[in-house]
């Protein structure tokens, strides 16, 4: 068997270990002769599983006592209407700092359930090449809540700070935040967050599920006509199970975070992989007038990397000659087009290390 370097945007690499661990567990569970995608979600083995999930994600990133760790479904464009059906219950608006598509998507969901929504500060007017700073950003005198999208998945544009949400009267509102492709790539302040939330898709696990992270005082603020799947106290209260969830994603996202604490060895060790990988992919395509990347260099992405190539009309052979030596899914999002290269937790170091050998080597030939 062949495992090639996968550098998806997601459904994106799973670490190895895992994949082998789900495998030897594929049949019998513990010995408790059944798969775990055959097991009651409210017997006694996978509540365990469940439970055990939940307080390793606790570990990991600190997350304090006053927060509720959901695990839901619909990913995180569901969240999109999840968070102002769960925040705008008693009134105000909701703000946005606009970096980028799955920003935008967001604003638009508020906008079409709620009629109004406050852009704060965006980065639009520069084509999202370089992000606001916390001087830019401008709340309505009605905000309820400021969403952030911190790292652009398809423009690979980050911010380079966590903003503080204060209005003009001197209100601190909460701070939500999409972090589906940057949870756990990093240690993380969940403290100066409201609510956080992630599809598992990149991160975290397979695609199915979706982490809530939602701090006590904000449980009561939804709107009267909730869907129970939506609501966070209902889910809370639940315990994610008030419907079945996905067990099995779930199940995953559990090896996942035991991976990250036993085999990584921590955020902090993730962390420093992570910036090794990025520094060493960002120093090729810098060094190179065949490649370019069009990010403010303060607001680069350590998690998706875009670059073009000096002559697109290249592009199609750089991806069937990448494909061909093992690195996969390098083409960029339909919007944007070029290349890009997500470079989430599971994507070793090696395959950077691959990554930017065939750049040279394609420039060397082609260039």
């Amino acid at each position: 068997m062949t495992r090639h370097y996968n550098f998806c945007a997601g459904p994106a690499a799973l670490p190895t270990a895992v994949l082998e661990r789900a495998q030897r567990e594929m049949l019998d569970y513990q010995g408790r002769g059944l798969s775990v995608m055959e097991m009651s979600h409210r017997s006694s083995e996978y509540v365990a599983i469940a439970e055990r999930a939940e307080a390793d994600l606790r570990e990991l990133l600190a997350v304090p006592d006053n927060y509720r760790v959901l695990f839901t479904q619909g990913g995180a464009t569901q969240q999109f209407a999840a968070v102002p059906m769960n925040l705008l219950g008693r009134g105000g608006r909701a703000n946005f700092i606009e970096t980028g598509i799955w920003g935008n998507k967001a604003i638009k969901e508020a906008r079409h359930l709620f009629g109004s929504t406050h852009i704060a500060a965006s980065s639009a007017e520069n084509g999202h090449v370089e992000a606001p700073q916390q001087a830019d950003i401008a709340l309505s005198d009605d905000a309820a809540y400021l969403h952030v999208t911190p790292n652009e998945t398809i423009g690979g544009l980050a911010l380079d700070f966590v903003p503080v949400a204060r209005r003009g009267d001197g209100v601190e509102v909460p701070l939500v935040a999409d972090l589906s492709s940057t949870i756990l790539s990093e240690p993380l302040d969940v403290s100066r967050f409201g609510v956080i939330y992630a599809g598992a898709q990149k991160n975290i696990g397979p695609a199915g599920l979706v982490l809530v992270i939602v701090r006590d005082d904000l449980l009561d603020q939804a709107v009267s006509e909730m869907p129970s799947l939506f609501s966070y106290r209902q889910l809370a209260e639940a315990g994610s199970m008030i419907n079945t969830p996905a067990t099995y994603s779930w199940y995953l996202a559990g090896l996942v975070f035991d991976w990250l604490k036993r085999d990584v060895g921590g955020l902090e060790a993730m962390a420093e992989i992570n910036d090794r990988k990025a520094a060493k992919l960002y120093e090729a395509i810098d060094r190179s007038d065949f490649y370019s990347n069009p990010i403010a260099v303060r607001n680069r992405s350590k998690m998706n990397v875009p670059f073009v190539l000096a002559d697109s009309a290249l592009d199609n052979a750089f991806l069937e000659e990448a494909e061909a030596a093992g690195l996969l899914n390098l083409k960029g999002h339909r919007s944007v087009g070029g290349m890009r290269a997500s470079l989430y937790n599971a994507v070793p170091e090696a395959a950077v290390d691959a990554l930017v050998a065939f750049m040279g080597d394609f420039e060397k030939r082609r260039g």
